[in-house]
């Protein structure tokens, strides 16, 4: 039997309402609604707009149900680590954007109190200065903690919104520092060193796990059936991405590349030497109880945020003019550092990368077509170190690499990626992050094989790919 689930698919500079469509042999994805998303500044620093993102996805949805009968459900997912903080029903204010520049003082507290080594031991995390923990720490010295009774992840605020159920689904959850590795349960203990009050975490709940039934005046703002219910997903959304790449064999490694680029292995266990710390890997929980053990790179960004500069001085191509420009350059361009810190914040990209040019002596790009090869082969660059760094960390040979998510559409990105990884590069599906939402919902509506293997097979099998081989030396 086929069903009808809905995606509600928020991204860093994007978000979306899709429809899936799944059963047996089906797998169909159908874009309903598509709006923007961005930092918002506020007198105390950047924040996201999500209460705007709602009234989005609520129309989203009624859209969808204006157009297919019988949605089943709804699942959400997001980027990581940012979160709101509430008084019961109230929010005390929109989430703090993960690239504000407040969180070094809560780095600094943290750090104080558990060593980076210590805390890599016990949650197995990337050092990110954004990550949850050091954002909530910055929070104590301001009145935001005193006042909250909960803490939700964007997601999760999204389906207690729907629902009135507040949880906390697992895979978003290891990324906020505050989940043990391998563990099922928050961090008390970090929690209390830290000086953080514990009673704000939600009860925590697995991908597709039912969260609630749609509250009632949903049902009749959006048209969707009385049944309708909310299911956990792998609610941030690399994990459900890499439940749709479609991976075979243990020899695979994935890269979910949009505004950032996470680049690694899906593992069984986690990897938490001091190797794979000193490297930066992070171990982040995957859908079933997997293991996402990667790395996150500077991704997209990079050339997304040129394109705003140039387009504010009123000189920007269109992105596909540019790339095929960038594509016929022949001079030899830097490969600059595409994890720099220099490179997180929002604003103008090329004086920071003329800037790392100078630091490095090395001379900089002299026309936009330059500065996008720069930024692809710096981004190919990081991909392929990453690539081997998580091979060898992990013990695992790697033979092919999945690019999915809007990366997977830049051509010279995945060639020069294939390239300098000398291995075959398979590009698709673009929208994996929905695809593997629906699949969470399908699987948990008893639509679609119950193995992570059954429902990539099943991608496999519906969503076309594009191969890229080796063709040239890095240069």
């Amino acid at each position: 039997m086929t069903h009808s689930v809905a995606a509600v698919d928020l991204g860093a500079t994007s978000g979306r309402v899709m429809v899936g469509h799944v059963g047996p042999n089906e797998l169909r994805l159908e874009a309903v609604s598509r709006f923007a998303n961005g930092g918002t500044m506020l007198a105390d620093g950047l924040h996201w707009n999500v209460s705007g993102l709602f009234e989005h996805a609520v129309a989203g949805l009624t859209e969808a149900a204006s157009r297919v009968p019988g949605i089943a459900s709804i699942g959400v997912d997001s980027w990581a680590v940012d979160y709101a903080l509430l008084d019961g029903d109230r929010m005390l204010c929109e989430p703090f954007h993960y690239r504000d520049d407040r969180t070094a003082v809560g780095v600094e507290r943290v750090h104080a109190r558990v060593t980076p080594a210590d805390l890599y031991a016990r949650n197995g995390l990337q050092f990110l200065p954004f990550n949850t923990v050091y954002q909530l720490a910055a929070e104590l010295r301001g009145p935001g903690l005193s006042g909250a009774d909960s803490m939700l992840l964007v997601p999760d605020l999204l389906n207690y919104w729907m629902t009135g159920n507040k949880r906390a689904e697992r895979t978003n959850a290891s990324t906020t520092g505050l989940l043990p590795v391998g563990g099922n349960e928050w961090d008390l203990d970090l929690m209390h060193r830290v000086g953080l009050p514990s009673g704000i975490l939600p009860t925590l709940i697995n991908a597709g796990d039912e969260v609630g039934p749609l509250l009632s005046h949903l049902v009749t703002a959006t048209g969707l059936g009385p049944s309708t219910k909310v299911i956990a997903v792998g609610s941030h959304d690399t994990a459900s991405a890499v439940v749709a790449a479609p991976m075979q064999g243990d020899d695979a490694a994935y890269i979910s590349c949009g505004t950032w680029g996470l680049v690694g292995l899906e593992l069984d266990s986690p990897v938490v030497t001091e190797r794979a710390r000193e490297a930066n890997f992070t171990n982040e929980r995957g859908v079933d109880g997997t293991t996402r053990f990667l790395h996150n790179v500077m991704g997209l960004w990079l050339l997304s945020e040129t394109m705003r500069e140039w387009e504010a001085a009123g000189s920007a191509p269109p992105l596909t003019t540019v790339l095929a420009q960038a594509a016929d350059v022949t001079r030899s361009v830097p490969v600059f550092d595409a994890n720099d810190p220099r490179f997180l914040a929002p604003g103008p990209m090329t004086p920071r990368i003329i800037q790392w040019c100078a630091e490095n002596h090395v001379a900089p790009p002299a026309s936009q077509p330059e500065f996008v090869r720069s930024i692809i082969e710096s981004l190919a660059d990081a991909f392929a170190l990453a690539i081997a760094q998580a091979s060898e960390l992990a013990g695992r040979p790697v033979r092919t690499v999945h690019i999915v998510g809007g990366g997977s559409l830049n051509e010279l990105l995945c060639q020069r990626t294939a390239d300098r990884l000398g291995l075959t590069v398979v590009a698709g599906p673009v929208e994996a992050t929905a695809i593997g939402n629906v699949l969470i919902q399908a699987r948990a509506l008893g639509a679609v094989d119950g193995t992570l293997e059954g429902m990539r097979e099943l991608v496999r099998k519906t969503f076309a790919v594009k191969r890229y081989t080796p063709k040239e030396p890095t240069r």
